[in-house]
């Protein structure tokens, strides 16, 4: 199947109701923390055993959100120097969101939330927000240009609840209505936020209080745009009645008001308050099985607020904002919920033709799989790997040397420092890859990980036909435990015309993997290589067959990896993957043990391809040099320098090959993704 999609320029029209000349579509000011996700639904809070870590608050996620959908959006919020906080800095960042001005605050701690998701109706959660560094947002922390520089300004209403943060807001709205700068107010109403309920209350969403109605009333003139619930509604305009609340509200602003009804969608009132809400036409939603509606009114604004800040009509926004909100009930988690473009197009023309189907949109594998490879990630135009994620053939060295089977470990280690050594000597930053194994390589991995590498981790058993996993049938279990960078990776000598029950037996394997991988979020490479054997004879379409076969049971890696072909080959292979996964990630060559000389042919060969990233090379390098160092009869130093060696006159080949250009350009898609990245 093929995904593409092309986001929305943000683009205003010669009738904008905003400024020109912004460099930021919009600047969201508030909540910025870390969700705590338990993953047992259906568990009391007290009774959960483990939980996903995401980017949470209300202001982040819509900042998130937007930036997912198109926008230039910038966070402006504060963090804790610690690993939370670089945690949460470095998502919006990934996701093309501004932290120019999300300050670190050296005195306190990000702020936490624990939540739970017990049934359809319940939400546990817990803030843990005392004294947190996003609650300390300062004046100082920004200047009136910052705010300038935007289409519009959002907070929502937890940042009117202390008198700290009420100062920064209020002066960051005084910026915004001297610039021009559109004012967007989420009310985002948690009593607990405002001391109106028990400090563990975090699920109460509504509590009548007189002095929030009254500070909110004293905003609401500053506001272009309100969004907000029924109950929000109410404590905004301080009547028990829908109608009579907003005719209050209403008579503070003239804002726009939208107001979320959940499943029949929203009502938006641009002038005068109906004297029913009735009059008021619906806009309507998709109705779809509630998973989660934790952070469903932060994908609603993100997608209502990616309309309207290209100027769109008021009803299409809607759309937008109903659609997002609707996915992301049906979800886990807020933030990594959200949707992209594709998604939103997608799931649209999907529910208009069949809404019963669409009411199970977690169901839905295209969706699922668009879910996955549209948002903006890291583009590896080039791939320059090391291959020594094997084990027998170590093995097998440490027996042709009698040294002890432990010293693996730590040859594979001086591995990565060679490797380490030619990414600075040569300015690789962003373009080394390693294959590393968990057998005698967990050393070497953990050294490997956190550097920005491209670390593919082998699953299969060596050598098993059919394809067996090294660490048992539960194969999602295995992966529990990895770190998310890690791209799974798994050596299937696979034929299109073996055996059908050794075709089936291996397929069933490769779908159980597939699955285990759209679980984990791990990115899969699928090293194909078929059998040399009489009765299976090599044709110059087998690979393509291979890869075709495995394109129609539905598998859909991130990664091939190839042997060298002809120049002819690479252009069917390339055709095919072009065809049917345009969001592949693309092709690495392997090298077996091969010599250089040989291995340059096949760099020559895939030259052209439009696929091929580079290469992942082992034996070629580390055979003679690990046998010496095993041995003994070099020490650390020679190894290291006998791999860089081979491995620096791989990548020169590699790039001579090429013709010494850059790599070649990307899918428009990928493009897109490495700008917003």
């Amino acid at each position: 199947m093929a995904l593409t999609s092309t986001p929305t320029p943000s683009v205003a029209s010669p009738t904008s109701r905003f400024a020109p000349d912004r460099s930021r579509d919009i600047i969201c000011l508030g909540r910025l923390a870390v969700d705590l996700y338990a993953q047992q639904v259906g568990a009391r809070l007290e009774d959960v055993s483990s939980f996903a870590k995401y980017l949470g608050g209300s202001s982040a996620n819509i900042a998130f959100g937007c930036a997912r959908l198109g926008l230039a959006s910038a966070m402006l919020a504060r963090v804790g120097n610690d690993h939370m906080g670089r945690f949460l800095t470095e998502t919006l960042t990934r996701e093309g969101c501004d932290v120019s001005h999300v300050r670190v605050d050296h005195e306190r701690l990000t702020a936490l939330v624990l939540l739970g998701l017990k049934d359809r109706d319940t939400f546990p959660l817990i803030f843990y927000r005392e004294n947190c560094a996003d609650m300390a947002v300062d004046e100082a922390d920004f200047d009136e240009a910052f705010i300038a520089s935007s289409k519009a300004l959002l907070i929502t209403g937890t940042h009117f609840s202390t008198e700290q943060v009420n100062r920064a807001s209020r002066r960051a709205l005084d910026y915004a209505r001297r610039n021009g700068v559109r004012t967007v107010l989420d009310i985002d109403y948690r009593p607990v936020l405002w001391g109106l309920t028990g400090k563990a209350d975090g699920e109460t969403r509504f509590v009548a209080s007189e002095d929030v109605t009254a500070h909110l009333q004293r905003i609401l003139p500053l506001i272009d745009l309100v969004i907000g619930t029924e109950e929000e509604f109410r404590i905004a305009g301080g009547k028990t009645d829908l109608i009579d609340a907003l005719a209050m509200v209403r008579a503070v602003t003239p804002a726009t008001l939208v107001v979320k009804r959940g499943p029949l969608g929203c009502q938006i009132i641009d002038g005068d308050v109906p004297a029913s809400l009735d009059d008021a036409p619906i806009q309507g939603g998709v109705e779809v099985e509630v998973l989660n509606v934790l952070g469903a009114g932060d994908a609603f604004a993100s997608g209502f607020l990616s309309g309207w800040l290209r100027d769109e009509p008021l009803e299409a926004c809607a759309r937008a904002a109903n659609a997002s909100g609707a996915l992301v009930v049906s979800r886990h988690g807020c933030a990594p919920a959200m949707p992209t473009p594709a998604e939103l197009d997608y799931f649209l023309a999907e529910a208009k033709a069949d809404p019963q189907r669409m009411r199970r949109p977690d169901r839905d594998a295209k969706l699922a799989r668009l879910h996955r490879v549209s948002p903006a990630r890291k583009q590896r135009d080039e791939v320059l790997g090391f291959a020594f994620d094997h084990r027998n053939q170590f093995f097998d060295l440490a027996q042709q040397t009698g040294a002890d089977e432990a010293r693996i470990a730590r040859l594979k280690s001086l591995f990565v420092e060679a490797v380490a050594q030619t990414e600075s000597k040569l300015g690789l930053q962003g373009r080394i890859g390693v294959l590393i194994d968990d057998r005698y390589g967990q050393d070497a991995l953990n050294a490997a990980t956190g550097r920005g590498w491209w670390i593919g981790r082998p699953v299969e058993l060596p050598g098993s036909v059919p394809l067996v996993f090294d660490h048992g049938r539960s194969i999602g279990t295995t992966l529990t435990s990895w770190p998310q960078e890690h791209v799974v990776k798994c050596l299937v000598q696979f034929h299109p015309d073996e055996p059908v029950e050794q075709r089936l037996e291996q397929e069933a394997q490769l779908r159980a993997l597939y699955d285990a991988t759209q679980a984990s979020g791990h990115e899969l490479l699928l090293e194909v290589i078929p059998p040399k054997h009489a009765h299976l004879p090599s044709a110059p379409d087998t690979v393509y067959r291979a890869l075709k076969r495995l394109y129609n049971i539905g598998i859909y890696p991130e990664w091939w990896k190839l042997e060298p072909m002809e120049a002819a080959q690479w252009q069917s292979v390339d055709a095919l993957i072009a065809e049917r996964d345009p969001y592949c990630r693309g092709v690495v060559l392997l090298g077996l043990s091969a010599a250089v000389e040989q291995l340059n042919e096949g760099f020559r060969a895939a030259a052209q391809s439009a696929t091929c990233r580079g290469f992942t090379v082992g034996r070629t390098i580390f055979h003679e040099p690990s046998h010496a160092w095993l041995a003994g009869s070099i020490n650390d130093d020679e190894l290291i320098a006998r791999v860089r060696q081979t491995f620096e006159t791989l990548i020169d080949s590699w790039r001579s090959a090429r013709g010494n250009a850059a790599p070649h350009s990307a899918p428009p898609h990928q493009a897109h993704q490495e700008q917003a990245a």
